[in-house]
């Protein structure tokens, strides 16, 4: 049975492609083409994407730029991002909508929940870019703040990796994946799956998230109607 409404969280750096920055076009279509998929089956669609193939805050204070101003420049980095899905997602004819923390008129709409929930209900892509709209927090934490907000059934994060393993499976050959696994089991194993504050956030308003690999075709299609055969599923 499908999920009645999702939010989907893409990382910046998975619309690299093979590039070793910015927006791989193709990509970017591939993307588009399975969630028309998916939208077309009649689920409500909304998605936060990273900006880490464009700029990263963090790096910034690393060079030694104030956190802030990174940040700040890093939402603006998911707001080209965003504005990519939405063109690749049109030019399908995927009805979409851009909401953004930061007011920018001229290319997108506020977030508005109400006005959100309604492009769901309507059948529209909500994309939400420029995440939280505040320093200090990362787009993992305004998917799931985004997703609580709307009342989504599910978070879907696509990754490069099929899941979440007891090690990480690039480094560790002996590494297992799990199927499911719960909130608590997470926090004592030490498991990265996504930021502290965002990974609290769904435990405390009980929104269970499913970690896939979102580069393999048909992945998404199959998560979305709760195949279990794919990605791991983390619940309570």
């Amino acid at each position: 049975m499908a999920y009645k409404r999702i939010l989907l969280k893409l990382s910046g750096e998975a619309l690299m492609g093979d590039k070793q920055f910015g927006i791989d076009n193709n990509r970017l279509s591939e993307y588009a083409k399975e969630i028309k998929e998916i939208v077309d089956q009649g689920i409500q669609v909304a998605i936060v994407i990273g900006g880490g193939n464009i700029f990263r805050g963090i790096q910034a204070e690393e060079g030694g730029m104030e956190r802030t101003q990174g940040d700040y420049m890093g939402m603006l980095a998911t707001v080209i991002n965003s504005m990519a899905l939405q063109s690749a997602l049109e030019a399908i004819d995927v009805y979409t909508r851009l909401q953004t923390a930061i007011e920018m008129k001229e290319i997108a709409e506020p977030f508005i929940k109400r006005r959100a929930v309604r492009h769901l209900q309507k059948g529209r892509v909500v994309i939400f870019g420029a995440g939280t709209g505040n320093p200090y927090f990362t787009t993992d934490t305004a998917a799931s703040l985004r997703a609580i907000e709307i009342e989504a059934d599910v978070i879907l994060k696509g990754t490069r990796v099929d899941g979440i393993y007891s090690a990480d499976p690039e480094k560790d050959s002996s590494a297992t994946k799990y199927e499911t696994i719960s909130f608590e089991e997470v926090y004592k194993q030490g498991l990265s799956v996504m930021d502290m504050t965002a990974f609290t956030l769904c435990n405390e308003n009980k929104l269970p998230i499913i970690v896939f690999d979102m580069n393999t075709p048909g992945n998404l299609k199959k998560v979305a109607n709760q195949e279990t055969s794919v990605g791991t599923l983390v619940e309570f």
